[in-house]
């Protein structure tokens, strides 16, 4: 399928064209990254835009179960809800399970959604490579709200938030020891805290989880131009659906208010400027591993400093030399020979 087709039949809303697009997107193939730029650029549109939602949370705490019964709420109500569960790859192999789809079968098969489980790689907070790309076209394709689930609970889940509008840390009652060294960080990034399970003999505990975390929260600093009670804690039950019109209130009032006062269109553009950094550091990283002989220097380089042959900051200086064009003091003979 050429590039017009395609982002034509994306922007119509065609979910197996928004299958192949993100396809294409992950390639990691030097001729598929630029088609991808290039569909990118197409099917840039400022007036789609999806509330992007990031979700967190501890092992065994229900986010599948959350996500398909908060889902299908918001696909009852008129809403096109994408969700790009991340799922965590293998550090020997690579491989990943991707079984988010057998996770959220009734939503999996509503029309106005779409699940595309994706393999992190391995990458630091559990977010896939081309995550933002893939939001990206599905906004494109018609998508008004997106969320995000990413792999674990850690201080990386930074970058989550550096790609939604809001972030969402769900937890289950009793499960505030499964933070213990990361809880701080993740709270200040957290808009809201929602405790699941609050149903049948696990209500009360669960009543009582989201006091603990609402005092927490009063304790850190209000992120200006937040309005009162920001972050907030709430408790819910995927099972029973209570609680999920009152999060998804909480999360549209927020979103309005962040647009009223200019918070959302700053956020969007600081965001936007990150992900172009990065893009160039990802750029830099495959012509290091592409061109053979910058990959052999990049290796003996770093062999020399594995064996305390050379200094990182200086091996690093005559690479980066290599690479612009640029003199720079280097390790000699870094090989040892």
């Amino acid at each position: 399928m050429d590039l017009d087709t395609l982002s034509d039949r994306l922007r119509r809303g065609d979910r197996r064209a928004l299958s192949r697009a993100i396809t294409l997107v992950e390639s990691s193939r030097d001729d598929h990254r630029r088609d991808a730029a290039a569909l990118l650029e197409r099917i840039a549109d400022p007036d789609r835009q999806a509330m992007r939602i990031g979700l967190s949370g501890t092992p065994g705490v229900g986010k599948s179960t959350f996500i398909e019964a908060f889902g299908k709420m918001l696909t009852g109500q008129g809403h096109r809800v994408a969700v790009l569960a991340v799922d965590p790859s293998s550090a020997r192999s690579g491989g990943s399970i991707l079984g988010d789809k057998t996770r959220m079968p009734h939503l999996a098969r509503d029309p106005s959604a779409f699940i595309r489980p994706s393999p992190s790689q391995t990458e630091l907070g559990g977010v896939a490579r081309r995550t933002r790309e893939a939001i990206a076209l599905c906004e494109a394709a018609g998508f008004d709200v997106v969320l995000v689930e990413t792999v674990g609970v850690g201080q990386s889940e930074t970058l989550v938030a550096r790609m939604t509008d809001l972030f969402v840390l769900l937890l289950a009652p009793g499960g505030g020891d499964e933070l213990q060294g990361v809880k701080r960080g993740i709270m200040e990034i957290a808009d809201l805290i929602l405790i699941n399970k609050a149903d049948g003999a696990m209500r009360r505990q669960a009543e009582s989880t989201r006091a603990d975390y609402a005092g927490a929260l009063r304790l850190l600093r209000r992120r200006q131009g937040d309005p009162d009670g920001f972050p907030k804690a709430l408790a819910v039950s995927a099972v029973d659906g209570v609680g999920l019109d009152l999060a998804w209130a909480e999360m549209r009032g927020l979103a309005d208010h962040r647009r009223a006062t200019g918070h959302w269109d700053r956020t969007r553009a600081a965001q936007n400027r990150h992900w172009f950094e990065e893009a160039v550091r990802h750029g830099l990283m495959r012509h290091l591993a592409g061109d053979p002989a910058t990959r052999d220097r990049m290796a003996a380089l770093g062999e020399a400093v594995a064996h305390g042959r050379a200094a990182p900051s200086a091996a690093a200086e005559e690479m980066l030399g290599r690479l612009l064009g640029t003199k720079a003091e280097g390790p000699e003979n870094p090989e040892g020979g």
